[in-house]
């Protein structure tokens, strides 16, 4: 499968798991030991802090993802930039980013290495 596929099916499979409320699960185990995010509110969370700040979160209700644009790093080493609306249903309003993913291949599987948003300002 090529790297492009496997890391935007990644992508989506997180956003499902913040949509079903397992995003704890599913980043505890997608991220390195010393992996990082960095979020739109100006935190970036280590792996613990992550997992601790998703048993927690609201779902979301749905999202969508565009412009995805993949760039090599190296062999085992790789990142997926893209736009992306998320929205719960009873906030009214959606979030709006763009986001960078960095992963990294580790025994045969790819892991999340870091991870930013950037916020898109609202067009008004």
């Amino acid at each position: 499968m090529a790297i492009y596929q496997e890391l935007t099916e990644l992508e989506r499979a997180g956003w499902d798991s913040l949509c079903e409320g397992t995003g704890s699960e599913f980043y505890g185990g997608l991220m390195t030991p010393d992996g990082v995010m960095v979020l739109a509110h100006g935190f970036a969370l280590d792996r613990e802090a992550v997992v601790a700040s998703l048993r927690d979160a609201p779902p979301w209700s749905g999202y969508t993802i565009s412009d995805e644009r993949l760039v090599r790093i190296g062999v085992d080493a790789a990142a997926l930039t893209y736009r992306a609306r998320a929205w719960r249903d009873d906030d009214g309003g959606s979030f709006v980013a763009l986001m960078s993913s960095v992963y990294v291949r580790h025994d045969g599987s790819w892991r999340l290495a870091l991870y930013q948003q950037t916020p898109v300002p609202a067009q008004g």
